[in-house]
C-alpha cells in the first residue's frame, strides 16, 4: 500500500508516535531513578570516586558487548517488540541493585542494565524512524526530547526518594512497577509489520511520482560496497554520538557528586540531573524547527561552544547555583548532537539497512564507558571540579568535527 509522506497523518500514525514517545518517555525514567541515589549506594559500599567510576563503566561494558546485537534482535522480533518488553526486563534487572554487596556485583548489575538498555535504545530509535517517514518531516529531536523529559521524571523519583530516606529497594520497586505498565500499554499501538514497509512505501511513491510506478525500492548496498567516504562519515559521525555521550554522562554519573562536594543537601544534588535534562528536554522539542532553519552544523556547532564556555565558566567559579547553571548550558548546547549523529548514519548511502544507525548506537556507548573511570580518576588525583572539565574538551572537539554535518538539512 502506498503511504504519502505529505497527507495530513493517519490515526494509527498519531497513535503509533504517541507510543513510540511513551517508550522513550519509559527509557528515560527508568535509569535516572537510580542516578540520584550514586551517594548513597558510594556511602553504603565504602568506596572511592574511581572505584565508583569504574563500577558505573559496568553499564557502559554492556552496553558495548550487546549493542551490535541489536540488528539482529530486531530483524528476528521486530523493533517495536524488542524496544517495549526490553524496557520491562530491564526494570527487573534494576532491582538487584539494592541487594548487590560488593562494588563489583554493582558493577555487574549495571552491566546487565547496560547491555538490556543498548538493544532497547536502537530499538526504540529505530521504529521512532519507522514513525517518521510516515509523518514525512523530522520528529527525532522530539522523540530524545520525551526521552529527557522521561530522565527529569526519573530524576525527580530518585532526588525525592533520596530525601525522604526511602529505603532504595523499595523506590525502584515502585519504579519498575510504573514504567513496565506504561511500556505494556504502549506496545499495542506500535506499528505493525516489516521494519522496511515505511521505506518501501516511500520509493514507491517517489517512483511513482517520477513516472515510474512500480519501480522496485532502491536498496542500499552490502557490506562489499562500503567506500572510504562512508566509512570516513560513519566514524564522525560515531565520535560526534560519543562526545553526546561523554556529557550526557557528566550530568548523570558525577553531578550529584559535584553537588555534594560543594555542601549541597541529597535532595538539592540530585537536582544537578534534573537540570540538566531539563535543558536537555528544552533544545530537543525545539530542535526540529531550529534545525529546519539553521542547518545541523549551524546547531551542533553553537551548542558545542555554548556548553563548553558555559560549563567552563561554571568550573571557574565554583558553587552549587553556578554549578546547576554550568550542567543547564551543558544540556542545551548538546540537545541536538545524538538524535543528529544517528539519523545521519540511518541515511547514509552505500551500507545497508539498519547499519549505519546501528554502529553508531554501539560506539557511542564508548563516551559512557571512557567517562566514569576517566573523571574518576582525575578526581582522585586532583579534584571532580577539575575531572568535569571532560565536557568542555567535548565541547571543543564537536565543534571541530561538526562540519561533516549539512549545514542546511535537506
Amino acid at each position: 500500500m502506498s503511504i504519502s509522506t505529505t497527507a495530513a497523518p493517519a490515526r494509527q500514525t498519531r497513535q503509533a508516535r504517541a507510543a513510540v514517545a511513551a517508550l522513550f518517555l519509559t527509557n528515560g525514567a527508568v535509569f535516572f531513578n537510580i542516578v540520584p541515589r550514586y551517594p548513597q549506594i558510594k556511602a553504603d559500599l565504602g568506596i572511592s570516586n574511581a572505584v565508583l567510576g569504574t563500577a558505573i563503566a559496568g553499564y557502559s561494558i554492556g552496553a558495548l558487548v550487546a549493542g551490535l546485537l541489536a540488528g539482529a534482535a530486531i530483524r528476528r522480533f521486530r523493533s517495536a517488540r524488542v524496544a517495549a518488553f526490553g524496557i520491562v526486563v530491564t526494570t527487573i534487572a534494576t532491582l538487584a541493585i539494592p541487594v548487590a554487596p560488593h562494588w563489583a556485583a554493582f558493577g555487574g548489575v549495571l552491566f546487565v542494565v547496560g547491555a538490556l538498555d543498548a538493544v532497547v535504545d536502537v530499538a526504540q530509535n529505530a521504529h521512532g524512524l519507522r514513525v517518521q517517514r510516515l509523518y514525512g518531516r523530522s520528529i527525532l529531536n522530539s522523540l530524545h526530547g520525551v526521552w529527557s523529559i522521561g530522565a527529569v521524571i526519573g530524576g525527580l523519583m530518585g532526588s525525592a526518594a533520596a530525601g525522604l530516606d526511602i529505603p532504595l529497594a523499595v523506590h525502584l520497586g515502585i519504579s519498575a512497577a510504573t514504567w513496565s505498565v506504561v511500556a505494556l500499554v504502549a506496545y499495542r499501538f506500535l506499528l505493525p509489520g516489516p521494519e522496511d514497509a515505511e521505506r518501501e512505501a516511500e520509493a514507491q511513491d517517489l517512483a511513482a511520482a517520477d513516472g515510474h510506478p512500480g519501480a522496485p525500492p532502491a536498496r542500499h548496498g552490502g557490506w562489499r560496497s562500503w567506500g572510504g567516504p562512508a566509512v570516513r562519515m560513519l566514524a564522525a559521525l560515531s565520535a560526534l554520538a560519543a562526545f553526546g555521550a561523554l556529557v550526557e554522562d557528566s550530568g548523570a554519573s558525577w553531578g550529584a557528586l559535584y553537588l555534594t562536594s560543594l555542601h549541597a543537601s541529597a535532595a538539592v544534588a540530585g537536582l544537578a540531573v534534573v537540570v540538566f535534562q531539563v535543558a536537555m528536554t528544552i533544545g530537543r522539542l525545539a530542535g526540529d524547527r531550529v534545525v529546519d532553519r539553521f542547518g545541523q552544523r549551524t546547531v551542533a556547532r553553537a551548542g558545542a561552544a555554548f556548553a563548553a564556555v558555559g560549563m567552563g565558566a561554571a568550573l571557574a567559579v565554583p558553587s552549587v547555583g553556578t554549578a546547576l547553571a554550568g550542567f543547564a548550558f551543558a544540556g542545551l548546547g548538546f540537545a541536538t548532537l545524538v538524535p543528529a549523529a544517528m539519523h545521519a548514519a540511518d541515511e547514509l548511502p552505500g551500507i545497508p539497512r539498519g547499519t549505519g544507525l546501528t554502529i553508531v548506537s554501539w560506539l557511542l556507548r564508548v563516551g559512557f564507558l571512557l567517562s566514569p573511570p576517566l573523571v574518576g580518576f582525575v578526581a582522585d588525583l586532583a579534584s571532580l571540579r577539575v575531572g568535569l572539565l571532560t565536557v568542555v574538551v567535548a565541547g571543543t572537539a564537536t565543534f571541530v568535527l561538526a562540519r561533516v554535518f549539512a549545514n542546511r538539512s535537506a
